[in-house]
């Protein structure tokens, strides 16, 4: 039987997993390896979201259509403390705030064994920030998923300088084996790899909506119309091999050197967010909103992410 064969479980010697965040993306993280066959401990500190988590958790499964008894699996505690004294893998699902991974890794440090893989979802900041304060730091690794990630199944795998080639490894085909499609990213930079090639791509629209190129809904309908049409199934490298790589070239030489290179956020998004425009639930931000059109966005997505219904954070 081949690793990719195995079974989540067997992977990680029937010894169960940790999640520490019960929110939107940890529980989701839990759900996944539930579904394998995994045992895991969530922990939340906050009691209104243990309160709602089962819920959340039977929901999830309800729409992927996969077994609900599997929800048993998961159990939601308070503590760090409370988890398993065995964990064969931990990770951090906290919200993007450096201090307070790092605290919690060093809690994660005191409680795992010595052998456990010690992960965290960052988004963005590098590993080695996030990990800086364990002793043993060849078992820490990334695991960027994506949201939702019963839907989008891509995991970044971060490996750091200090983490060994056997923890990426292990983490690849327990990523592979519980269903997601995981991608070894082999240097530790903010942002990994999609949200560099996301935000990228973010400052240039912000760029020429600023300068009065356009408005941001002409922006949004020119990639949706065009080029973000055929990315799901071409991306930027397979479309510029396909078209010619001299193609290419030439339209480099043209177009880079005019490119917005801002080192800090533009005026236009810092001044939003100071005016409390932040965005479709504050009702605006680069464009107006209502309650009935983010619903119909919301919509939207979730029928082109393949027609599940998103669940409730």
């Amino acid at each position: 039987m081949s690793m990719a064969d195995t079974r989540p479980a067997d992977l990680l010697g029937g010894r169960p997993a940790l999640v520490v965040g019960g929110g939107r993306m940890g529980l989701a993280i839990a759900q996944i390896l539930a579904a394998g066959g995994v045992a895991v401990s969530v922990v939340e500190t906050s009691a209104a979201t243990r309160e709602t988590a089962r819920e959340r958790l039977t929901q999830i499964f309800r729409l992927q259509g996969q077994p609900e008894e599997r929800a048993a699996l998961v159990k939601v505690v308070a503590d760090i403390g409370e988890a398993p004294p065995n964990v064969a893998i931990a990770i951090e699902a906290a919200p993007e705030n450096v201090e307070l991974k790092q605290s919690i890794f060093r809690r994660l440090e005191e409680v795992c064994p010595a052998d456990a893989i010690l992960a965290t979802n960052t988004s963005v900041i590098p590993v080695a920030r996030v990990g800086a304060a364990v002793k043993n730091k060849a078992r820490v690794v990334g695991t960027h998923f994506w949201n939702p990630p019963y839907v989008v199944r891509l995991v970044e795998v971060v490996k750091a300088e200090f983490t060994a080639d056997e923890t990426v490894e292990r983490t690849m085909a327990l990523m592979a084996a519980v269903g997601q499609q995981p991608v070894r990213v082999n240097k530790d930079i903010p942002g990994f790899i999609g949200n560099r090639l996301q935000h990228a791509l973010k400052r240039e629209a912000i760029a020429l909506v600023q300068a009065g190129v356009c408005d941001a809904e002409t922006v949004d309908t020119v990639v949706k119309a065009s080029f973000g049409a055929r990315l799901g199934i071409m991306g930027p490298l397979e479309q510029s091999d396909l078209v010619g790589l001299n193609l290419t070239l030439a339209i480099h030489e043209v177009i880079l050197p005019d490119l917005d290179t801002s080192k800090a956020p533009q005026k236009l998004l810092v001044d939003l967010v100071a005016a409390g425009h932040t965005g479709a639930t504050a009702g605006q931000g680069f464009r107006s909103w209502t309650a009935e059109t983010r619903t119909e966005l919301q919509t939207r997505l979730d029928r082109a992410l393949g027609g599940k219904k998103s669940v409730k954070p």
